[in-house]
């Protein structure tokens, strides 16, 4: 076997990414989503801007990652400031942080108008950023802002500064497509001409997606010598996006032409949780994954009746450019009831579920599935109700409790103070072991009244479900209209193991589909915690 390049991945969903129309993380967010990276085998994860946010100051208090390095990102030293006393840069180098990105002007014109300063001084402060992160012991990178308009415009000040970064101690000096408006061929020769003063192995490629190009451009940087791709989950950004990193690393990793060259540092393993991983993304961001996103849309391998399908049934390979399995996808023919059992068996295998693949009772959990998703149910982003749904079809799920019924009450009233106030109060009725039990609670509306009340007294498992804390709920209304159906998603934390999961409901009524997900976490946790049930 040859010996392969390494490609390195950067991620920048969280500084990038967050400037995204809509898109406003919190500290949790960041941990969560920062996790979710990781468990993909990326490089670099980029964590937000210190100094520039509260925000991003209590996310560089502590190292985020174990594996990946954790990169802090900010503006080269401000011209006319002493690097001593100059606070942005003093941010980056207290940030709990294995590297910092400095981002530089490498266009004549911006130095001139956005810093009003001199070429030469631009350049030493990109000298001096450069070296301070140095000598702090951090990987030091050069974000080259403007990079290939300011090399249209002046190459050899372009190339000055990306030489300038490189020299300095750079690891990476990366090239920027900040407007997202350069061409393919113009990329591939921008890079070949900065090959010449930074070597390939220290230049990376940034690019934003305002021609719908910014995957195409970064594979033509890799082409032309970079080894670097800065990119964010589902091409989030700011006004079209960023490279598409759920798109790129398949393809590296797929197509011949890159896979046989390069190695990422990511497992086929872990690129199978790649699908699963932008769906569980976008519901996060409360946002419709795009059914039709390469590699791992919901549509991406789905054929309808007709000779397509007829030739995909004989081989997957006439009309699929990859195996859906290879990105943790699955093929849906959508006439057929032979689409999606692999990928049955394949999430029940990766849930230690024990099974027969002759059992007749998986037909059924196949059949109740393809309904449930067929009304809302989302089941990529709620692993915890999949587990249930799937062990209760095979007799795996002890009977804890039967909940006999619950109310909610919201009254809007006038207080004391003839102030208008809001009151919710919720009553649930569990029945366990032949003992009913009712309990009474006040919330902050239907669903925390609910909660409450839920929690309040579930007899002996009550010691078992104090340290269970929802951390999160997200509503998304599926169909238009005041009876829309509704899809509540909550995500649940034990205290005691530090387990995350989430759970999901479905109804026209959203307190009854945020009970449903309640049901589930609670029923999870026992479950999860070795319970017998009654």
């Amino acid at each position: 076997m040859p010996h392969k390049s390494r490609l390195y991945l950067y991620d920048t969903t969280l500084r990038d990414g967050a400037q995204t129309s809509g898109v406003d993380f919190s500290v949790d967010d960041k941990i969560i989503v920062a996790r979710m990276i990781e468990g993909l085998g990326l490089a670099y994860i980029e964590g937000g801007y210190p100094g520039a946010n509260p925000t991003d100051d209590a996310f560089f208090t502590e190292k985020r990652t174990t594996k990946a390095r954790f990169v802090a990102f900010g503006m080269t030293k401000r011209p006319g400031v002493s690097l001593s006393n100059d606070p942005g840069v003093a941010a980056l180098l207290a940030a709990e942080a294995d590297a910092v990105t400095f981002v530089a002007k490498s266009w004549d014109y911006h130095v001139d108008v956005a810093l009003k300063t001199t070429l030469e001084d631009n350049i030493d402060c990109i000298r001096q950023s450069v070296a301070a992160a140095v000598a702090a012991g951090r990987e030091a990178m050069v974000d080259c802002e403007h990079f290939f308009d300011g090399y249209k415009a002046n190459p050899d000040y372009a190339l000055a500064c990306a030489r300038t970064a490189f020299e300095a101690g750079a690891r990476w000096v990366v090239l920027c497509d900040t407007n997202g408006g350069t061409q393919p061929h113009e990329i591939a020769a921008i890079v070949a001409a900065a090959t010449t003063v930074v070597p390939g192995d220290h230049l990376g490629i940034h690019a934003h997606d305002d021609t719908g190009q910014a995957v195409a451009n970064s594979l033509a940087a890799v082409r032309a010598g970079v080894r670097q791709i800065q990119g964010t989950l589902n091409g989030i950004g700011e006004r079209c996006g960023n490279a598409n990193l759920t798109t790129i690393l398949p393809t590296l990793m797929l197509k011949p032409e890159f896979a046989k060259q390069f190695d990422t540092g990511v497992s086929h393993d872990q690129l199978k949780t790649i699908s699963q991983l932008s769906h569980a993304f976008d519901e996060l961001l409360n946002r419709a994954p795009n059914r039709h996103a390469p590699y791992v849309g919901h549509s991406a391998f789905v054929t309808k009746a007709g000779i397509h399908a007829s030739a995909i049934m004989k081989d997957p390979r006439t009309y699929e450019h990859v195996p859906p399995e290879s990105v943790g996808n699955r093929r849906r023919v959508l006439v057929s009831d032979q689409a999606g059992k692999s990928n049955l068996y394949a999430e029940l295998d990766r849930l230690g579920i024990v099974y027969d693949r002759k059992d007749r009772r998986l037909d059924g959990l196949l059949a109740e599935v393809k309904e449930r998703e067929a009304v809302g149910y989302a089941y990529e982003a709620a692993d915890a109700s999949f587990e249930l749904l799937a062990r209760r079809h095979l007799g795996g799920v002890p009977h804890f409790y039967e909940v006999i019924s619950y109310r909610t009450m919201v009254e809007s009233r006038i207080n004391a103070m003839g102030a208008r106030v809001v009151v919710t109060e919720a009553v649930v009725k569990v029945k366990i072991d032949d003992e009913l039990i009712m309990s009474v609670a006040e919330g902050n509306g239907p669903v925390n009244a609910l909660d409450q009340a839920l929690r309040k007294d579930i007899g002996k498992y009550q010691d078992e479900i104090g340290s269970l804390e929802l951390v999160d709920y997200k509503v998304r209304i599926l169909n238009g209209g005041t009876g829309a159906v509704t899809r509540v998603l909550i995500e649940s934390l034990d205290r005691r193991t530090n387990r995350r999961w989430s759970t999901v409901g479905v109804s026209s009524n959203i307190v009854e589909a945020s009970f449903q997900a309640l049901d589930d976490s609670i029923t999870f946790k026992l479950l999860k915690n070795g319970y017998a049930g009654q």
